[in-house]
């Protein structure tokens, strides 16, 4: 299976694999967009909603899987010079933010923010301050 055959069905864009699996095992996913001017910085996040059964899993020290879950996502534009410091909220702004239900939602949801499946990476491979 290649990296490219996370099919989310529709005929909408594909998840690469990785990335699929992180979302349903409850991991948040993050790219970087434009900012709103010089000096900013902005990001979009995809944050499963975790679930009461996700609670249970984590209190006997297993991760759930879950192809059924819902979805946060939210665009932050933060002050570009406060990234690297515990105070990167001074200032910043929610510049959007939508739930979803499914997948599919999902990925109709970023197509909407002019955005693709292949562009979010794991918080620890951006700048995300989160």
């Amino acid at each position: 299976m290649s990296d490219r055959s996370a099919d989310t069905g529709g005929g909408h864009p594909q998840w690469p694999t990785a990335m699929l699996t992180a979302l349903r095992l409850g991991r948040r996913l993050v790219t970087e967009v434009p900012a709103s001017g010089p000096g900013r910085r902005a990001f979009v996040e995809i944050r499963p909603v975790p679930t009461t059964a996700d609670s249970d899993a984590h209190r006997q020290q297993w991760t759930r899987s879950d192809r059924d879950r819902t979805f946060t996502i939210e665009q932050w534009d933060y002050d570009g010079a406060r990234l690297a410091g515990f105070d990167y909220d001074i200032g910043a702004v929610l510049v959007q933010a939508m739930t979803v239900t499914d997948e599919a939602e999902l990925v109709a949801a970023i197509e909407t923010w002019h955005l693709r499946p292949e562009q979010f990476l794991h918080p620890w491979q951006t700048d995300d301050p989160k």
